[in-house]
């Protein structure tokens, strides 16, 4: 017995089983203020008896509306952005948008296509973080000419005002290093991360002013830049770090990644954690309370900075009177995480 596609009733099936016009029940089902409730609850009821389901995409051109935001992280797989992610669709559900979430791979070039391919979707409002590749923002104030409310985490462009949510990134590098000097360290290294992006420039320079602050020396040795801050470049730089002579006794890490490496390499060599070299990270990733000893680091509260990045974005794209040029920075206040990786008796 050959089997029947079953179609899904559209609103032209309705309007045969009630006798109205399409138009009726397309006005109805919008709830439109020139129909009378009486036929939007028939009509309703009907619907719902057939299992007539309207057309989002369809009604989404319509009215303009598609209750869809566009989230570009840089990675995934990277614990700082999934917790922001995990803010952003708390905040979104709560509201009634959902999030479209692409990763971008550090790539300018996919970044620009992951653009397109939102405003292609027809997303109400964009979040991004730059790439770790983007230098050149022409793409992103092309993007802003069209108007769509965009808001920027953690990375962001330079070279023009944009809304954003960020963190005081010198503030925490200043008084994570300062914690170290507190802790008896004189002699402090940083495994900085790329410098062509503005947080990671803000930390190292913030980890210079609290040497400055403290009369103790900057040396340039005692500095190593990554390209990506990954787990294998740490460990690289830890290779490196205990060839200098005296060795340190403290190391402040742009992230917790590379905080990791450092403490495993010393666990290997025998090198007391902290009584010989204090170590502390930034980020605390789920890492910091697995290793031992457990990894001082900065809180840079990602939850909190997806949830204000939604609401920030939400509010401008339910706001008729924004304009994009009026925009907006909101700062998230870390904290310093003090546990045994540092915490010298």
């Amino acid at each position: 017995m050959e089997n029947k596609k079953t179609s899904m009733p559209t609103i032209k099936d309705l309007a045969k089983e009630l006798n109205l016009s399409p138009s009726t029940i397309s006005r109805a089902l919008a709830d439109h203020p020139k129909i009378s409730q009486a036929t939007k609850k028939l009509v309703s009821e009907k619907a719902n008896d057939m299992g007539f389901r309207l057309n989002a995409i369809a009604s989404s051109f319509r009215s303009k509306r598609t209750k869809s935001i566009g989230i570009i992280v840089p990675r995934i797989d990277i614990d700082f952005h999934s917790r922001v992610i995990s803010g952003i669709e708390e905040y979104a559900h709560k509201s009634g948008y959902h999030v479209i979430i692409f990763q971008s791979k550090d790539s300018y070039q996919l970044e620009k296509q992951i653009i397109q391919n939102l405003q292609n979707m027809l997303v109400e409002g964009m979040i991004i973080c730059l790439a770790m590749e983007t230098a050149n923002f022409e793409h992103l104030k092309t993007l802003i000419r069209t108007k769509l409310p965009i808001v920027f985490y953690d990375r962001s462009p330079e070279t023009f005002n944009v809304n954003k949510v960020t963190i005081d990134d010198f503030e925490s590098a200043f008084n994570a290093t300062e914690h170290l000097i507190r802790m008896g360290s004189k002699n402090i290294v940083h495994i900085a991360g790329n410098q062509s992006t503005d947080i990671f420039r803000a930390r190292l320079e913030g980890y210079k002013a609290a040497l400055r602050s403290h009369s103790l020396p900057v040396q340039e040795d005692h500095i190593f830049i990554t390209d990506k801050l990954t787990y294998q470049e740490g460990l690289a730089c830890t290779a490196e770090l205990l060839l200098l002579n005296p060795l340190p006794d403290g190391v402040f890490c742009a992230n917790d990644y590379t905080a990791a490496s450092v403490v495993q390499t010393l666990n290997k060599r025998n090198i007391k954690i902290p009584d010989q070299i204090a170590v502390v990270g930034f980020s605390n990733y789920p890492i910091a309370q697995i290793i031992e000893p457990n990894l001082t680091t900065v809180n840079d509260r990602a939850i909190q900075m997806g949830e204000a990045a939604a609401k920030m974005l939400i509010q401008h794209i339910q706001d008729n009177d924004f304009d994009i040029i009026d925009h907006q920075v909101v700062t998230i206040k870390t904290e310093l995480i003090v546990r045994a990786s540092s915490a010298r008796r």
